[in-house]
This record gives structure tokens, C-alpha cells and sequence, in this order.
């Protein structure tokens, strides 16, 4: 079973200040050791403000590149597009921040195949992985729909496919493509970062259900070897 540890904290501003300070940690821990750090951070609204803390970390940064845990298949620029806004805080800073959906394309099958060879010239594993979590219990684009099982049970050496999330989330109703459980699984370090207490009774149960859980995270995190960390606050 995997190892879980619960950090809670009394506000989203106490929790943004001690999550960049552990990926800082993590950063620095891997260009002491290789040179170099391959991230990945997930979208949304709650972990933005722990990177707007992390990037005032005084870091190599041109040596950290920075890939969405995924993204939406629109056009770089679009509202939509996670790395968008990644790129907003740490390319400034000197980050390589990596688009992995380059074009808005109809075939998403296609743009998780670009997206897979566009991340096979990276270092691999990735030295830290970063997850947030849907209500509905689904973990970077790790959707229920038909491509579900592929996201979790397809070949290991896969690091990235595209997906159709049924139904379709109506705050963006758009194909995406997102890491394989398998990437994720094979983090050097993973985090997981919430807010809500819906949203923790939701983690707290796919995390006891395991590999059967109806969650998507539930199953993801039933594949990981390595503790995962969980920071938390209302």
C-alpha cells in the first residue's frame, strides 16, 4: 500500500508558502545530483499560488525545465492552456517551460502521440510531480471516458496520451492530453495538493479503495512505491 503522509494547514496562504518551499527543496536536491531538474506541474486554480512563491526562489532556473502535468488540447496563448500560465511566472525567471501541445488540433490521439515524443528527450523520471484533484476524483487529465484504462494501464514507456474526458468538464469542454500513470507513478517525489473538505473526504476514500477505487486518483496512487505527500488546508 502506498505510503500517504497528510500535511494540513490553517489556510490556503500557510499552505502556497510551505509547498514551494519543498518543491524549492526537490529542485535544488536534483541539480545537486544531476545537473539538472525535470518538473512537472499540474494546472488549476489552487497550486498558482505556491508557484508565485517558489518563483521568487533564488534557483538556477535556466537548468529547470517545466512541463504541465497536462493540458488542454487548444492554442498556446488560449485561456485554457496550462502551460500558458506557467509560463507567465517561470520564464521570467529563466525556466525552460515546455509546451507539450504545441497547435489545437481535432485528432487529440495525435497531439498525446507529439506530446510522448516531445517528452521522450527528457531526463526521465522526473525528479518531482506535482497533482491536484477534481471532485470528481480525477488527478491531471486522468479523466473517466474511453480512454481511462489506456491512461492507467498502458505501456510503461508511454509518458504522455491523449484523452477524452466523457463527459466533458463545462469549464473546458476540450480533448486533452495528460501524463500516464506510469509517468506519474515513476516520480522521484510526488505531492498532491487540495483545498475543501469535499475534496478531502473524496481523496481520503479513493485512497482506501486502492486499485478498485471508481476515483481515477485512487488508482493512480495504487501504483506508487514511493511516499506521496499531501497538503491540504480548507
Amino acid at each position: 500500500m502506498t505510503e500517504i503522509e497528510w500535511w494540513d494547514y490553517d489556510d490556503a496562504a500557510e499552505l502556497a508558502k510551505a509547498v514551494a518551499g519543498d518543491i524549492q527543496f526537490v529542485i535544488e536536491s536534483a541539480l545537486d545530483a544531476r545537473g539538472s531538474a525535470v518538473i512537472a506541474l499540474a494546472g488549476g486554480k489552487t497550486p498558482f499560488p505556491a508557484y508565485e512563491h517558489l518563483a521568487k526562489a533564488k534557483l538556477d532556473w535556466k537548468k529547470v525545465t517545466i512541463i504541465p502535468t497536462d493540458e488542454r488540447v487548444v492554442k498556446l496563448g488560449d485561456p485554457l492552456s496550462n502551460v500558458t500560465a506557467l509560463a507567465k511566472i517561470f520564464l521570467p525567471k529563466g525556466a525552460r517551460v515546455m509546451p507539450i501541445v504545441p497547435e489545437a488540433t481535432p485528432d487529440y490521439k495525435a497531439a498525446g502521440g507529439s506530446a510522448d515524443a516531445l517528452m521522450q528527450d527528457l531526463h526521465w523520471p522526473l525528479d518531482f510531480c506535482l497533482l491536484g484533484m477534481g471532485g470528481d476524483g480525477h488527478t491531471a487529465s486522468i479523466f473517466p471516458g474511453p480512454d481511462l484504462d489506456e491512461a492507467l494501464n498502458g505501456p510503461r514507456e508511454r509518458r504522455a496520451l491523449g484523452v477524452m474526458p466523457d463527459p466533458l468538464p463545462p469549464e473546458a469542454p476540450v480533448a486533452r492530453v495528460t501524463l500516464s500513470r506510469a509517468s506519474i507513478a515513476s516520480a522521484r517525489a510526488l505531492m498532491i495538493v487540495v483545498t475543501g473538505a469535499d475534496k478531502r473526504k473524496v481523496l481520503e476514500q479513493a485512497i482506501s479503495e486502492g486499485p478498485s477505487s471508481p476515483y481515477p486518483i485512487g488508482r493512480v496512487l495504487a501504483d506508487v512505491e514511493l511516499p506521496v505527500d499531501i497538503h491540504w488546508s480548507e
